[in-house]
């Protein structure tokens, strides 16, 4: 009976450190399942974050290449494909980041893939930079060119209005002046015999004598000599053989055309015309202009009684 009751207490004993043990398991069970829960619920926060931060970065990227395009300055071939094939890689990571939950090795995998377009991004804006710089410098010499052509050219209008206006006077100093003229009016008897008359009814031609300046810039040559005569009522006298020349920039009728040799010599000329009305003049004064190098050379008048 003692035997029986000295065993009983021990086995209760043992069990009761079987079930500690139990218990003891049970809780290290729990306890290592809530910190894998725990560690499993930081890594999905963590990789949620990873994933929204690369999607900030893929942002700031596009904004990046937005901006380097947005100047004036003329890709070539190239850029354009880089431009492209940027763009382009980033829209496949960004449908990679917006996919479901990502491994591990997915998100590792994007993030390489994010640092080197990172690095492409900024090489690829450098190199945009440096295009808008070189056309900003191509832009300002071109104006510079622009405008030293538009000086020249400037230059070149004076010079050629300044050649001109030379030319002009030129052409203005070398015509013939009259130095000295008079005009005297004639009868013809019918012996032939010319004599000076200072009354318009007997009188039948005029002879118009003058003398030229000196002039060292004429040529020595012939030169043509327009008449004008325009009788008391201020109308001009013409025949058949009048013609139209220009002289002071106007056209103009002349009444009798003839050329005198010019030698500066100081040379005396005489120019005979006769009369083509009838009766050949009437009382008053009568005025007679010439012409020649296209300008004016000298005129004088008579009056007939």
């Amino acid at each position: 009976m003692e035997n029986q009751s000295g065993q009983t207490p021990k086995k209760n004993s043992n069990v009761i450190y079987f079930l500690i043990v139990v218990v003891l398991a049970l809780l290290g069970t729990d306890v290592y399942l809530y910190l894998q829960k725990n560690k499993s619920d930081t890594k999905i926060v963590y990789q949620e974050d990873e994933k929204n931060r690369l999607k900030v970065e893929l942002d700031s990227l596009e904004d990046q290449i937005e901006k380097a395009n947005s100047g004036k300055a003329k890709m070539t071939a190239e850029m354009q494909a880089k431009n492209d094939s940027l763009e382009s890689k980033i829209r496949v990571l960004r449908t990679q980041l917006d996919k479901g939950k990502l491994t591990k090795a997915q998100l590792d995998k994007a993030k390489e893939d994010v640092k080197q377009l990172r690095y492409f991004v900024a090489n690829y804006t450098e190199q945009i930079d440096s295009l808008k710089k070189v056309n900003t410098n191509l832009a300002q010499t071109n104006t510079h060119l622009k405008t030293n052509l538009d000086s020249v050219s400037q230059k070149a209008t004076t010079l050629t209005a300044q050649n001109s206006d030379l030319s002009s006077k030129v052409t203005i100093a070398k015509a013939l002046k009259v130095g000295n003229l008079s005009i005297v009016a004639y009868k013809v008897k019918n012996s032939g015999k010319e004599v000076e008359e200072t009354r318009a009814k007997p009188s039948t031609k005029l002879k118009i004598n003058f003398t030229v300046a000196s002039n060292t810039l004429a040529d020595k040559a012939l030169h043509d000599v327009y008449v004008r005569v325009l009788d008391p009522t201020g109308n001009l006298i013409t025949d058949a053989n009048s013609g139209n020349f220009t002289a002071d920039g106007q056209s103009l009728q002349f009444t009798y055309k003839t050329s005198i040799d010019f030698k500066d010599d100081g040379s005396g000329f005489t120019i005979d015309w006769k009369s083509p009305t009838n009766p050949a003049f009437q009382k008053g004064t009568y005025s007679v202009i010439l012409y020649s190098d296209n300008s004016t050379m000298g005129q004088g008048s008579i009056s007939l009684k």
